[in-house]
C-alpha cells in the first residue's frame, strides 16, 4: 500500500513526496539515518563535539589548540556533508541532533 500513498500525493510538492517516502522507509525497518549518514572524519567529530560543549568557537578553538577560523572551517564542511546527505543542519541545535542521531554522542554524556 505504500505505493498508493505516494501515488496520491503525486500532485503535491516534491518535499511532501520525500517525507512520505521517508516515513515508508521507517515502516519497513530501514535505518534511514544510517543510509544517509555523512562520513565525518575523526577530527571533524572531535571538533564538532568540542564546539557543542563550548560556549563559543573561540572556546572550542582554545581547547583544541587551533584557531577559531579552523573551527569554523570544520563546521562548514560538516554542515556541507549533512546538506549533501539531505539532512541539513544550519544551527548548533541541528548539529547536536545529527550527532545524537548518528551515534557520535549520547544524551547520557550531556
Amino acid at each position: 500500500m505504500p505505493g498508493v500513498v505516494v501515488d496520491r500525493v503525486a500532485t503535491s510538492t516534491a518535499s511532501a513526496r520525500t517525507e512520505i517516502a521517508r516515513m515508508d522507509d521507517y515502516r519497513h525497518g530501514h535505518d534511514v539515518a544510517a543510509m544517509r549518514r555523512p562520513v565525518l572524519s575523526r577530527r571533524e567529530v572531535e571538533v564538532l563535539l568540542t564546539w557543542l560543549r563550548a560556549e563559543s568557537k573561540e572556546d572550542a578553538a582554545a581547547t583544541l589548540f587551533i584557531s577559531a577560523s579552523t573551527v569554523s572551517t570544520h563546521l562548514a564542511r560538516i554542515r556541507a556533508k549533512y546538506t549533501a546527505a539531505g539532512r541539513p543542519a544550519p544551527t548548533k541545535t541541528h548539529l547536536l541532533a545529527r550527532a545524537l542521531q548518528d551515534g557520535y554522542t549520547s544524551l547520557d554524556l550531556w
